[in-house]
């Protein structure tokens, strides 16, 4: 079974960029682009792992980030906070996720985090 992406994420051309991507290395990929009902949605979705934009509509990547760390069923799936702020690993930090990328970035970084947040082995090359 593949493992489950969840891009949360209001610039439409990020979404599709992201989706592509990790949809072409075999992950089923979801898009929201809103933080609202972050909870209910995440549960409804059951992602392995999940994409946070800072910027979202809705309670924003930081407190959406920290109300599922705070959530018992949810608190193990991985979040990668991605953003063009320049202080992206202080918000990372603050949210408790447990990734950070900074926008704009490189497929290759994005596939990297990716795996690595689900423990796979990342490719060479």
């Amino acid at each position: 079974m593949n493992k489950k992406v969840l891009i949360l994420d209001d610039d439409i051309d990020i979404l599709q960029i992201c989706s592509i991507v990790l949809k072409k290395k075999g992950f089923d990929v979801s898009t929201l682009d809103s933080s609202n009902q972050i909870v209910d949605r995440v549960r409804a979705c059951q992602p392995d792992v999940i994409l946070m934009d800072n910027w979202i509509p809705g309670p924003g990547g930081v407190e959406a980030t920290k109300e599922l760390k705070n959530t018992q069923d949810l608190h193990n799936i991985p979040v990668i906070f991605f953003s063009a702020n320049n202080n992206v690993t202080q918000l990372a930090q603050e949210a408790n996720a447990d990734y950070f990328l900074q926008k704009p970035f490189d497929i290759t970084e994005l596939e990297a985090i990716v795996q690595i947040a689900l423990g796979q082995a990342v490719p060479q090359g």
